[in-house]
């Protein structure tokens, strides 16, 4: 009887996951690309990606580039586990300013004179 039981469980678990696994499958994290435009008249020297409620930072997104005025760059494949990425941009005087992208195919953020920064001592500032 007791093996009758064991088998039983073990035959509704697998059942169980197989169920589960469409549902699973759904919850994957969601890849864009994200094109970051530079209206400012400053150079932005570190991009960095972090949760929208959170400063998660994770690595400089730029590695040895940099975007000069004018300019615009494309950080391709950016793989994330929610709908919005907030995006960490940072000068060459070390100010901060950071804005929230919608995450899709084609996501873009632009960046102007008029966009808040926090140039560290508590202190904001626009560009």
């Amino acid at each position: 009887m007791r093996r009758l039981n064991f088998r039983g469980a073990i035959i509704f678990v697998g059942v169980l996951a197989i169920a589960v696994m469409p549902f699973i499958s759904q919850a994957r994290p969601l890849t864009a690309s994200i094109n970051i435009v530079n209206n400012s008249s400053r150079t932005i020297r570190n991009v960095y990606f972090s949760h929208v409620d959170a400063d998660d930072w994770g690595t400089n997104q730029l590695g040895d580039s940099s975007i000069s005025s004018g300019q615009s760059f494309t950080i391709s494949n950016v793989t994330w586990d929610q709908t919005q990425v907030k995006v960490i941009a940072e000068d060459q005087d070390g100010c901060f300013l950071s804005g929230v992208v919608q995450i899709s195919e084609t996501s873009s953020w632009t960046i102007t004179n008029d966009t808040a920064a926090d140039c560290g001592g508590g202190q904001n500032a626009t560009w």
